[in-house]
């Protein structure tokens, strides 16, 4: 018994570690926290934000605020909660592209500034979160949910399946954390469960629950794929990117059912 106890402990501690590392939400201050297996918990605080957006949104339902403007406050909010750290990698992994010569893309993705192709990414990524959730018409709570769970998936496959560019890189140690398939499998009926409770809430939606799954996996294991095939694997800023578009795409494609 005691040793179940320690292991939920240590659970429960590398959890506020993700959540430290992921997010913005302020937490009081936990000593001797280990971040290594962080990754591990990404889809995890991924329904923790979704659903955070999700009441929100209900919220500002209920006070009968319009949906485009809903649907903006909410988008923000999405970027505040992570403060700014997947949007800012898919804009420098934008910027990086924009490169011609794939020798320098590594070296200008770690420049601070801000470039033109990173602008318009992150423009259009907000454009498409917030016209596609307009488009969505109900179970908007467990949409937020699931676009953010199969974002940090997508995030996840990243890790697992493609070598990290930067060995002294930020984002280096995440490949500690998540090495085989396996790894991936618990996140993965994860989200499967929350389709599931779409279905089970509304059995009317089983083709909606379906999509989810379908449009999540394929679009978490293509997404980090093309980074990849561009790049040649991934960076910390990449990992941002992959949850980004990740996020945008699902929605895109939920909004059609």
């Amino acid at each position: 018994m005691a040793k179940i106890l320690r292991w939920w402990q240590q659970q429960f501690l590398n959890l506020v570690a993700a959540v430290i590392f992921y997010t913005a939400i302020p937490l009081p201050n936990v000593q001797n926290l280990d971040f290594q297996k962080v990754a591990c918990f990404a889809p995890v605080i991924g329904l923790m934000i979704g659903g955070i957006l999700g009441g929100l949104d209900v919220s500002m339902n209920y006070l009968g605020i319009p949906m485009l403007t809903r649907n903006a406050l909410v988008v923000g909010t999405w970027i505040a909660i992570t403060g700014g750290l997947h949007l800012d990698g898919a804009m420098d992994t934008a910027d990086g592209l924009a490169v011609g010569d794939p020798q320098r893309r590594l070296q200008v993705m770690m420049d601070s500034a801000t470039g033109a192709f990173g602008a318009m990414s992150a423009i259009i990524i907000i454009i498409l979160k917030i016209t596609a959730l307009t488009d969505i018409a109900e179970n908007h709570y467990l949409v937020f949910m699931a676009a953010c769970g199969w974002g940090r998936w997508g995030q996840q496959i990243a890790i697992c399946q493609y070598p990290y560019l930067k060995p002294s890189g930020k984002g280096a140690f995440h490949k500690q954390a998540i090495r085989s398939y396996f790894d991936l499998f618990p996140s993965w009926f994860l989200l499967i469960g929350l389709s599931g409770v779409v279905w089970v809430m509304n059995p009317h939606n089983l083709v909606l629950a379906v999509g989810m799954v379908l449009s999540g996996s394929v679009i978490s294991v293509v997404t980090p794929a093309w980074f990849n095939y561009k790049l040649g694997g991934h960076t910390g800023d990449t990992y941002g990117a992959v949850v980004e578009w990740t996020e945008a795409l699902f929605l895109c494609v939920i909004s059609s059912f």
